[in-house]
């Protein structure tokens, strides 16, 4: 008998491309996911695996390159709710989201979004898909917010970076969380892969590329710079956050992807990610079936 799963996926930008592996590796060992909790990215995974796109959204993501990833960034530097619009990218995610409102969708979906004036997280289960994933994406400072019945909504993530409150109420026989920020997977320094050389020329083919658009300048650069010590900041604070949720809500089973895997801007790297949060979650239900034997 196929056993029946609560997914909570969690946040983290470009790594949750794992949760798409994930999902696949939970499939191929026969369960059955009957809902799902989302924040940030892992809401955007989520929400296409509900709508039933989930496979068009790998294979679009998996043409991304740096150069493309590029291209879908709509600068907002003037605007003072956040430093990318989002617009630009939300019209080619458009297919993905069809028309189903939320609780029409086959199974049961929660967005997860933070209220920045109440100071709490809202959690979508009806309404439009697009509007609720676009909230719950909205990282301060780098997408611009979501205005939604009178409120002002951002990353879920701020408050619930692994979103499994809201599958506690499910009548099924396993709760599944994928972390997309555990702690490295060594003692080496965050993203030493990624050595400085290569990284500083895919910057500077960026930077010129934008100067030929006209839309680099040392402002932008600093920006930029911002941003990055920005979100890392933000990653510290989720990761204490995430270990009290997971200590109040502990799942049956937990995936975790180490944070050193790749950044969080990285959308080109669909690829390597999908692979990796497919081969973990592999070892973790290997894991959860070998103590479920004993």
């Amino acid at each position: 008998m196929r056993q029946l799963v609560s997914l909570a996926l969690g946040s983290g930008g470009a790594r949750g491309y794992a949760h798409i592996g994930a999902i696949e590796a939970l499939e191929k060992r026969g369960y059955t996911i009957q809902s799902i909790s989302g924040s940030s990215m892992g809401a955007l995974v989520g929400g296409f695996y509900a709508a039933g796109s989930m496979e068009e959204f790998k294979h679009w993501a998996l043409k991304i390159d740096w150069l493309s990833a590029l291209k879908l960034v709509d600068l907002s530097l003037l605007s003072s709710g956040g430093a990318i619009k989002g617009e630009r990218v939300f019209e080619r995610l458009e297919p993905f989201f069809g028309s189903s409102a939320i609780e029409k969708l086959p199974i049961r979906y929660t967005a997860v979004a933070t209220d920045l004036d109440a100071q709490k997280e809202i959690w979508f289960q009806e309404g439009d898909l697009r509007t609720a994933v676009r909230a719950s994406i909205a990282i301060p400072t780098v997408f611009t917010p979501v205005h939604h019945n009178g409120r002002v909504l951002v990353d879920g993530g701020m408050l619930n970076p692994l979103p499994i409150a809201p599958l506690m109420s499910d009548h099924t026989d396993l709760i599944v969380a994928v972390s997309v920020s555990a702690s490295q997977s060594s003692p080496r320094e965050p993203f030493e892969a990624e050595a400085a050389k290569p990284a500083a020329s895919v910057k500077e083919r960026a930077k010129m590329w934008l100067n030929n658009l006209g839309i680099w300048d040392a402002k932008a650069e600093a920006s930029v710079t911002q941003l990055d010590i920005f979100q890392r900041v933000i990653e510290v604070m989720q990761n204490v956050m995430m270990l009290y949720k997971i200590a109040g809500y502990l799942p049956d089973i937990l995936v975790e992807i180490p944070i050193d895997s790749c950044r969080v801007y990285d959308f080109h790297k669909a690829k390597e990610m999908i692979a990796l949060g497919y081969e973990l979650t592999m070892k973790a239900i290997d894991k959860h079936e070998a103590r479920a034997s004993r």
